[in-house]
């Protein structure tokens, strides 16, 4: 599965096991930054390995559009979008 902007992935691994993310920004073809909103905040996100992450067929439309417009992203937001994953989502 391709990991995508605003899609929720889990993490498998470190300090955060367990915990759910929006995807943000793709580094590069083994990394992405990830936030929650709440202890990872939009502005310092986490740093991850892809192979790190379960990824979900999660995409929440929303963000993906503003992340590729490059408009700016409330904390608040991706905190809403991670609560009720059925506002605006598509499954892959």
């Amino acid at each position: 599965m391709e990991v995508t902007l605003g899609q929720v992935v889990y993490s498998k691994a470190g300090r955060d096991a367990g915990r759910k993310f929006v995807v943000i920004e793709i580094v590069d073809a083994f990394y992405v930054l990830l936030s929650d909103g709440d202890l990872r905040r939009i502005e310092k996100p986490k740093k991850k390995k892809i192979k790190h992450l379960k990824l979900t067929g999660e995409i929440n439309e929303y963000l993906s559009e503003k992340l590729k417009n490059k408009q700016k992203i409330t904390n608040s937001e991706i905190r809403k979008a991670l609560e009720d994953p059925r506002d605006s989502v598509q499954k892959v």
